[in-house]
């Protein structure tokens, strides 16, 4: 049923996978890599497939979700639908984490790459022209279409492409592992499954694309078929291609003890691979990559924080503000701006493993949501294909990430809670002791309320 005017379905399966992948900055495998080998002692492609599995169940948890409610949203609305709408805003506001801090890790990033370029420039000029540049930007409008985005992925495959091409060549040179197929990168004797599964946290936040599918449900013909097939492969192929990357960059670099950056691997990983020509060539696919990926997510936030002031869930006098002449939301763009300038205090796996905090919320509650309404709420599980769909498959789901939950870095998990604690005492503070419901935040009715921004709907991941 159409419920926005103005929004075109024009959206096929592999236009929203494209998306979603872009989304995703296939490159920054490189980025997390030294930081993940260090964490699993060189079994950075195991902990990717165990991270990929993890998601795989939470995908299909997904799928079911979008049947039942095929609009605009994610766990925020499946938790607010099925189980309470309190615990709906803790979800949602859980997930919020994740996309204002997403900016300041592609700050960090850009400033990695700008770095190896410059290495004379202090490193926190970087940071900050990153943070001005969307953040002028998003302020004054901005427009990006899906051909742009596929662009962007097929430069970054075809530069995964290379990279594999030439470890391949550094390999039969004796490099690394000295063979194109080793299981050194894959199994030692020795290998600790906690610290697989602790690899494996950090990679969450690599995946948090394939749940921004959920939000072109209103943009595709046939959403109820075509988001469930788009959100599997979203995340299977971005999976596999963060696994194969991930297993020819640790079989050339067994051990980052080399690195004079460790924390910081692709410039160093490019230029000892490629050498300079190529380290420009990969340079610049990832600095695109990130600048759009860094325009789209402070969008995004900053749309999300409009729709939120504008429906009452958040103070609607500051949050829910247009400028009259710019018509974009000026103090939601400040803020993300101001957030995002504060990667100057923070390094790369600090950023990252704060986001897995709200992205493990995200996928634990979206699982828990197929049962409650499909198991409990339907009654559908006392058949044996209803048992498996929507009773054991979301418990795997909520299983796995329970496991990452337990390994969760423990600086991520003090920030998440103090975020949490603060949501909380908004919460009741709004609600009155929960005296009253919870605003809702109506994603489907943005273009009737007049959105401040440029962007359209596929841009934004709420």
């Amino acid at each position: 049923m159409e419920k926005s005017a103005g929004l075109k379905r024009s959206l096929g399966l592999w236009s929203i996978v494209m998306l979603g992948v872009g989304y995703m900055t296939p490159m920054v495998v490189f980025d997390t890599f030294g930081i993940v080998s260090n964490e699993t002692n060189g079994h950075v492609p195991v902990a990717y497939v165990m991270a990929l599995a993890a998601m795989l169940f939470t995908a299909f948890s997904y799928g079911k979700m979008v049947r039942a409610f095929p609009s605009a949203g994610s766990a925020y609305t499946y938790t607010q639908k099925t189980m309470n709408k309190h615990l709906g805003f803790m979800v949602g506001w859980a997930a919020l984490l994740d996309y204002m801090l997403l900016p300041m890790v592609n700050a960090l990033l850009s400033q990695i790459y700008l770095t190896a370029l410059f290495p004379a420039v202090p490193s926190w000029i970087w940071i900050a022209a990153f943070a001005g540049l969307v953040t002028i930007v998003n302020m004054i409008g901005m427009s990006s279409t899906a051909r742009f985005n596929n662009f962007l992925v097929v430069y970054q495959i075809l530069t995964i492409v290379i990279f594999i091409g030439l470890a391949i060549w550094k390999l039969s040179e004796g490099m690394g592992y000295g063979s194109t197929f080793s299981l050194g990168p894959i199994y030692k004797p020795d290998m600790q499954i906690s610290a697989l599964i602790a690899g494996a946290t950090v990679l969450c936040f690599s995946f948090l694309g394939f749940d921004a599918v959920t939000t072109y449900a209103e943009e595709t013909a046939d959403p109820v078929k075509t988001i469930p097939r788009a959100i599997f492969l979203t995340a299977l192929i971005g999976g596999l291609i963060f696994t194969a990357s991930s297993y020819f960059a640790q079989a050339v670099f067994p051990s980052v003890s080399n690195f004079k950056h460790p924390d910081a691997t692709s410039p160093e990983i490019a230029l000892y691979v490629g050498g300079q020509l190529f380290q420009l060539f990969f340079l610049a696919g990832a600095l695109a990559g990130t600048i759009a990926s860094g325009l789209a997510s402070h969008a995004s936030v900053s749309r999300l924080l409009y729709v939120m002031g504008r429906d009452g869930v958040l103070p609607k006098k500051l949050f829910g503000y247009v400028h009259p002449v710019l018509r974009t939301p000026v103090f939601n763009v400040l803020l993300v701006g101001l957030v995002t300038m504060t990667a100057m205090f923070f390094d790369l796996m600090t950023a990252t493993s704060f986001i897995s905090f709200g992205a493990l919320i995200a996928f634990t509650f979206v699982n828990l949501s197929v049962i409650a309404h499909y198991s409990v709420g339907q009654k559908l599980c006392r058949t044996a294909k209803g048992f498996f769909s929507y009773m054991l498959a979301p418990l795997l789901g909520a299983a796995t990430i329970a496991v990452l939950w337990w390994n969760l870095e423990r600086n991520s998990f003090m920030l998440g809670l103090g975020w949490a604690v603060v949501g909380f005492a908004y919460l009741v503070y709004s609600t009155k002791f929960f005296t009253r419901t919870p605003g809702e935040i109506h994603f489907e009715e943005a273009d009737d309320h007049h959105v401040p921004t440029e962007l359209s709907k596929d841009e934004i991941v709420a």
